[in-house]
Formats: structure tokens, C-alpha cells, sequence
């Protein structure tokens, strides 16, 4: 059925792959950046966006699962192209798929073991504690001088991808955009399913759901693991992009920045991390240029969205969000 959001939702889709086309046609290889930046972004809070839209889990501590994920990118490259073995005489690798693979199986075993502990804690505390988790293996980064400590790692050669030039700026941008909206499909799977729903009621009350004979706890932690993937897939996409991945991946800046897309584009929306991305960097662009405060202005329009438009910029162009 195609719903007033349904609309707004293939609209965005629509638009962030005609910009790179449009600005490849005319010779703007800058735009096509910008707007794969607006898709690895978007797919970073995307997963947030499952433990923070659907389950009510604040985390401050998904910038590590971010960095994770670029280190992920990094250290595999470099020691494919250094022909020096990892730990237990693992070889690296350039090659993107096994790269994402071991980003999101990482990440995954560390969210297992934060969550673990966190999900034991709620509101103001399951904030803290993820917080000092992730900068705890923000330290770690900075302490580990072969990977570049502080000064972090330089991806020579951007990793590769069968069959596609990854190296042309366009070529990248359609990897990226594949990869999210792969993203957003199995976001919107989980929020339509028992799963979801479970997710879902155990945010709104917690002791109904235990009453029907369903644990809270494992579905939040499941929930977690699956939201850190996501958003380590994205770390891997973004140190590619840029050509390399420092300990700034892993700040908690970046879990603020997470958090402040998807309130933008609107919470618990299936498109709202585009949304929120594509106004972020567009403000970034635009005032950046003009200013070093830009993000000033950025944080009047979230104040405005958070006293005036609680559904974020999705809520004002297709009104009120109809959840599965």
C-alpha cells in the first residue's frame, strides 16, 4: 500500500541516487563523495536506530562498534599489502566482503559482552555505561601504536569489491547505497516481525512482556548485537571512504553524531537515518564554509525538532509514524 510516508520514504531513496549521477554527469566527483558519505552515515544510525528507535536503548557507546568496524578495514588492508601475517599467522585481505564479515563478527562479540553487562542497567545508567565502555576501546586504539595509536591508519589502496572499480568515486557510491538499502530492508523485516514486536513492547512495558512468558533481557541484547552490526558494517564503508581510520571513529562525538541524525530524520522511522544524514551533511556543506560554529544553527533546528516536531523531518513531510 502506498501510504503519504511510503511516498516521502521512495522519494529519499529516488534522490540520493540521482544526486551522484547527476553531479558524475557534470564532472563533480566532490558531490558523489558527499553523497556516499550521506549513505555510510545513514547506515551507521541505521543501526542505532534498531536498539534506539524500536528497543528504547540510549546508547553512547555505538561509536565503538563504528570503529571497530573501520578497524576492521584498516588492519586487514594493511597487512595484505604489508604481506605480513596478523595473530596466529591470519593473512590480511583488500577484498570488502571477507572485510565486512569480520567487521560485523567483531562487533558483534564485543556488543555481546558490553550488552551483556549494560542491558543489566537502564535509563540514565545503561547511558553511562555504554559510554565508558566505548571509550574504554577508544583508549585501547590510542595505546596501540601498531595500528598507528593516536596518529591512526592509512588505507593506501581503497579495498576492493568483485567485479567494480571501487576506486572510482561513483562505482563506491553505488556499493554503498546497495549496502544500505540492504540495510533499511532487513530494519524494516525486523520491525514487521514477532521479533520487532517484542523489541518494540519491551520498550514500552517491560513487565507485561515478562508476564507473557518472553525474557526482555535476551530480546534487548539480541536487539544490541544485531544494532552494533549494522553499525560496524557502515565503520568499514566509512574508513574506505576516507582512506583511513583513526581513534575519532571510536570518540563519543561520533555516538552523539548517531544519536542526533536519527532524532533529525525522526525515531524508529525506517527512512529517518537518511533523512537525518542527508540534513546533517548538507548543513555541514553549506555552513561550514561560512563558519567554524555551524553547528550551532545545527543545534537550533534540533532544538526546534525536539520542542516541535518529535517524528524529526519525516514526521513533518508524511505525519504520524505507523509502526508494525
Amino acid at each position: 500500500m502506498l501510504t503519504r510516508e511510503n511516498t516521502v520514504n521512495l522519494l529519499a531513496a529516488v534522490l540520493l541516487l540521482a544526486a551522484p549521477l547527476a553531479a558524475n554527469a557534470f564532472g563533480q566527483p566532490f558531490y558523489v563523495t558527499l553523497a556516499t558519505r550521506i549513505a555510510i552515515l545513514a547506515l551507521a544510525a541505521l543501526g542505532l536506530n534498531l536498539a534506539l528507535g524500536l528497543g528504547g536503548l540510549v546508547s553512547f557507546g555505538h561509536a565503538a562498534f563504528f570503529g571497530i568496524g573501520g578497524y576492521a578495514a584498516g588492519i586487514l588492508s594493511s597487512h595484505a599489502l604489508s604481506y605480513e601475517p596478523m595473530i596466529f599467522g591470519l593473512p590480511g585481505t583488500v577484498q570488502m566482503p571477507i572485510i565486512w564479515i569480520v567487521a560485523v563478527i567483531a562487533a558483534g562479540l564485543v556488543a555481546l559482552a558490553i550488552g551483556a553487562i549494560s542491558l543489566r542497567t537502564s535509563g540514565v545508567y545503561f547511558i553511562m555505561i555504554t559510554l565508558a565502555f566505548a571509550q574504554m576501546v577508544y583508549y585501547f586504539a590510542i595505546s596501540w601504536p601498531a595500528y598507528g595509536g593516536e596518529d591512526g591508519l592509512s588505507i593506501l589502496v581503497r579495498n576492493q569489491f568483485p567485479g567494480i572499480n571501487t576506486m572510482k568515486p561513483l562505482s563506491f557510491f553505488f556499493v554503498s547505497y546497495v549496502v544500505l538499502l540492504v540495510g533499511i530492508g532487513l530494519f524494516s523485516l525486523i520491525r514487521a516481525s514477532r521479533f520487532g514486536a517484542a523489541l518494540q513492547a519491551a520498550r514500552q512495558n517491560e513487565t507485561r512482556v515478562a508476564t507473557v512468558g518472553i525474557h526482555p533481557y535476551r530480546i534487548r541484547l539480541t536487539g544490541f548485537v544485531i544494532s552494533a552490526m549494522i553499525t560496524a558494517l557502515a565503520g568499514a564503508l566509512y574508513a574506505d571512504l576516507n582512506r583511513f581510520v583513526s581513534p575519532s571513529m571510536l570518540s563519543w562525538h561520533m555516538s552523539g553524531e548517531l544519536i542526533v541524525l536519527i532524532i533529525l530524520g525522526g525515531t524508529g522511522r525506517l527512512f529517518g537515518p537518511l533523512a537525518g544524514a542527508a540534513l546533517y551533511v548538507a548543513f555541514e556543506f553549506a555552513l561550514g564554509g561560512l563558519t567554524e560554529r555551524w553547528q550551532f544553527f545545527l543545534g537550533l533546528i534540533l532544538l526546534g525538532v525536539v520542542l516541535f516536531a518529535r517524528g524529526g523531518l519525516l514526521g513533518l513531510l508524511a505525519g504520524k509514524a505507523r509502526h508494525g
